[in-house]
């Protein structure tokens, strides 16, 4: 299946990073420029525009300021490169200090600040605190989440560009595989991760992804299109629905409404890359945004020797505000296909077999619509209409070899066509009746049209071959689908602040899916009280609910010889309980201490009728999922742990990230044992750090240095029985009856990344240069023991070795 490439670095790649360096140092040698920074400010609760809040940059003599205008927006003009800091102050309003503010040459800098309206209404003189980083842009969420932004995406080391390995950097959060972005939470599946893009749920945001599946090698979102965005890992609040793991709430940014801009970028991983924006009219603030990029990882490439292409093109056209509402249009697309060849195969090769040829495609895409009506100054109505795709063709040539070795003919194996498109319609009024009280409540419905077909006869020791060919005379069906169904979900949640320091928030969230008719009614609630003004408290509870991954529930089982009948149809959502506490304290203006600890009580899990140890608890951190009918929903699971964060957030030219996860992740199946799951790692460590070094004139200029440092405990997993596959014509079976019982070597990963940023003396030009060393001690990390059909043996298989990255972007 499909990764990325061998890790050999080209002569053409030295080449072109010393080019691009002596050119860029060239062009900014020296320089005295400046740059304007713009934006909104809004109330946090309710989006209206804020008149007259003032906005200074913090140090700045003679004072640059600006106050917003009937629309809340500002521009400050002649602000000098570099890292700045921005108070914000409001009368009524909570002021904040918006530190750290990165701004270059090449790009204007745009703002969209949220002011919270104080309950016990300050007086005309404020008191200004500094922005509260670790809170969500979703003020209802009130434990397990954080935002993150495109600088942290692009800075932190051994990301590739990827917002899925960005949130690998956080409490909680492993990234199984190095190949591929799927991420476990707490020790849940990555398949109970929801992808929500502007407010529409989509199946997966990933290249070379598969069905059911939340991951895969290379991510189709394109960084530097996003605006700062939510990530939540627990209790999440009552808007989000079909997800029991964790969710990504994403958003992309508007383009620039006054000026054009453009952004080239060219990585090893991510690829060429071009990005442009603008206004479509000045007197609405209308605007576009629109990037393309191509995939060229066979130059760094990293897990097998086989070449994988992709593309993809991002968009926004925010058309500004009209009589009828606000209106927004995005898209996302993207094409991925690879081609393994047997004879181009190595035998330790991660996803592929010398013994066959096998060919993959990959279609993904998003059309979305959003629409915001205000009903009121503090009542807004936002509404989406959305069609996504995702459709994966995968088609297997099996080899059939004399005595000799030699080749005597290919035969198809497998062949799978699975695309499974939505429409979805969402809505969501949002109501601030006064300081204390505000009202979140909406619908979203999705029509699911599922067009699935799956046969194979690869090492099928069922399958006879009368003729003696070596080719098997007939392919057993997995799925034949073409229909449609619904899932249907509803939500309310109010929050009421007591006080400034105490805010209490309780909602439901509803489901129904038509297919199966099961319904789900889950209850969210939490509490958050400052009980001084470095020292927080906060506790949550929800009880969340998903549906079956389709690959379950529309696999087709042999009910009698040659019928075939879906017999997972009837299966109801899988469920979970989640509990939350958690305590911030601030040690000091710039570093942060988090404590959570939580318990996650997970029921109503498909397993076998007949006792046996699997469970749909186990499934999704791979390519494909097990062949099993006939589930019933009796298997129930538990996680629990406690995480600790250390932060030092950007200040004094360093930051500095420390995360240690302790939990234990366990199932029981319909055998009644209870086991470790297969997302079991038990400690999960995280060491960050990065340090910037002005030069130049002004010191605005600056070299960077940024490290990652990752260890975790062994995964679990149920070794092979070699004599049961040999005699199972090489297809593998495993020792279920001891499933997960040992584990793979720990995980150690230490990434390096140099870089430097330089901005033109003369013109609006900037550049971004860094090589990122990752697995930098070469550590060979177990990645799986698997029947291997050359050596007819039980083989080990490391992840990827030492691997450099590359990136190089200019704007202007």
């Amino acid at each position: 299946m499909p990764s990325l490439g061998s890790t050999k670095i080209t002569l053409s790649m030295k080449k072109m990073t010393t080019i691009i360096l002596a050119w860029a140092a060239a062009v900014c040698s020296a320089y005295s420029q400046t740059q304007t920074v713009k934006g909104q400010v809004l109330d946090a609760q309710a989006d209206y525009p804020l008149i007259g809040a003032s906005v200074i940059l913090v140090g700045s003599d003679p004072v640059i300021g600006a106050v917003t205008d009937l629309d809340g927006r500002f521009k400050l003009n002649g602000v000098p490169v570099g890292r700045q800091s921005l108070a914000v102050q409001y009368v009524g309003y909570k002021s904040i200090t918006l530190p750290n503010v990165l701004v270059t040459a090449g790009k204007e800098v745009i703002l969209n600040i949220q002011l919270e309206e104080s309950v016990e209404k300050l007086a005309e003189v404020v008191v200004t605190a500094e922005a509260d980083k670790n809170l969500p842009l979703n003020e209802l969420a009130k434990v397990s989440a954080r935002t993150f932004s495109l600088e942290e995406v692009t800075r932190f080391s051994g990301g590739r560009n990827d917002v899925a390995r960005l949130a690998t950097t956080f409490a909680g959060v492993s990234a199984p595989n190095d190949s591929r972005n799927d991420i476990v939470v707490r020790g849940n599946s990555p398949v109970g991760l929801l992808w929500r893009i502007e407010g529409i749920p989509v199946a997966t945001t990933n290249h070379f992804a598969t069905l059911g599946t939340t991951g895969g090698p290379v991510n189709a979102l394109n960084t530097n299109l996003l605006r700062t965005s939510d990530f939540l890992t627990g209790a999440f609040p009552a808007e989000y629905g079909n997800a029991n793991a964790a969710v990504f709430d994403v958003n992309f940014r508007n383009g620039n409404t006054d000026n054009y801009e453009f952004t080239g970028q060219l990585s090893a991983f991510s690829g060429l890359e071009f990005m442009a924006e603008g206004p479509l009219s000045r007197d609405n603030n209308s605007s576009f945004v629109i990037s393309y990029r191509y995939g060229i990882a066979n130059v760094a490439a990293t897990g097998t020797s086989a070449i994988p292409y992709y593309q993809d093109l991002s968009f926004k056209i925010n058309f500004g505000q009209t009589k009828l509402g606000k209106f927004e249009l995005f898209g996302l697309g993207g094409l991925s296909n690879i081609d393994f060849l047997g004879a181009d195969i190595d035998e330790d090769d991660l996803f592929a077999n010398p013994n066959e040829d096998a060919y993959v495609d990959n279609q993904l895409g998003l059309l979305g619509l959003n629409h915001t009506l205000r009903l009121n100054k503090t009542t807004f109505l936002k509404t989406s209409l959305g069609a996504s795709t995702n459709f994966n063709e995968f088609l297997q040539d099996n080899f059939v070899n004399n005595g000799d070795g030699d080749l005597i003919t290919k035969y198809r194996a497998v062949n799978a066509q699975n695309r499974e498109s939505r429409l979805t319609f969402a809505s969501t009024l949002n109501k601030k009746f006064n300081a204390q009280w505000s009202l979140r409540a909406g619908v979203v419905a999705e029509r699911y049209i599922p067009d699935f077909f799956t046969e194979d006869r690869d090492n099928r020791a069922s399958i006879p071959d009368n003729n003696a060919d070596g080719i098997p005379d007939f392919f057993l069906l997995s799925r034949d689908l073409n229909e449609s169904y619904h899932l249907l979900q509803g939500f309310a949640q109010a929050e009421h602040k007591l006080t400034d320091e105490l805010s209490i928030t309780a909602g439901l969230h509803s489901q129904y899916h038509d297919l199966t008719e099961a319904f789900a009614l889950e209850p969210r609630a939490a509490v958050s009280w400052q009980a001084r003004p470095n020292q927080r408290w906060s506790f949550a509870y929800g009880l969340h609910a998903q549906a079956i991954p389709s690959p379950i529930l529309f696999f087709e089982e042999e009910v009698s010889p040659g019928e075939f009948e879906a017999t997972n149809t009837d299966l109801d959502f899988m469920k979970s309980h989640h509990f939350v506490l958690a305590y911030d304290r601030n040690l000091g203006s710039d570093w942060r201490l988090k404590a959570e600890t939580y318990y996650q009580s997970i029921f109503d899990v498909p397993v076998e009728i007949s006792p046996s140890s699997y469970s749909v608890i186990n499934e999704g951190a791979d390519f494909t999922f097990e062949e099993i009918g006939s589930l019933v929903n009796e298997g129930v699971g538990t996680n629990y742990g406690i995480e600790l964060t250390l932060e030092k957030f950007f200040s004094k030219g360093y930051y500095m990230l420390m995360t240690t996860s302790l939990y234990e992740s366990t199932y029981e199946g319909s055998d009644g044992i209870e086991r470790s799951t297969a997302f079991n790692n038990n400690v999960i460590y995280n060491l960050l750090f990065g340090k910037e070094w002005k030069f130049g004139e002004g010191g605005k200029n600056a070299w960077t240095f940024d490290t990652k440092l990752t260890t975790a405990g062994g995964v679990p997993f149920t070794p092979v029985d070699l004599e049961a596959t040999r005699a199972n014509a090489g297809r593998e079976v495993l020792r279920n009856d001891i499933a997960f019982s040992e584990r793979y070597g720990e995980y150690f990963r230490w990434d390096v990344k140099f870089g430097v940023r330089l901005n033109s003396a003369k013109r609006n030009i900037s550049h971004q240069f860094f090589i990122d060393l990752q697995n930098v001690t070469n550590r060979e990390n177990e990645f799986l023991r698997r029947y291997n059909e050359v050596t007819d043996e039980i083989n080990r298989v490391d992840q990827i070795g030492f691997f450099p990255d590359v990136l190089y972007r200019i704007q202007f």
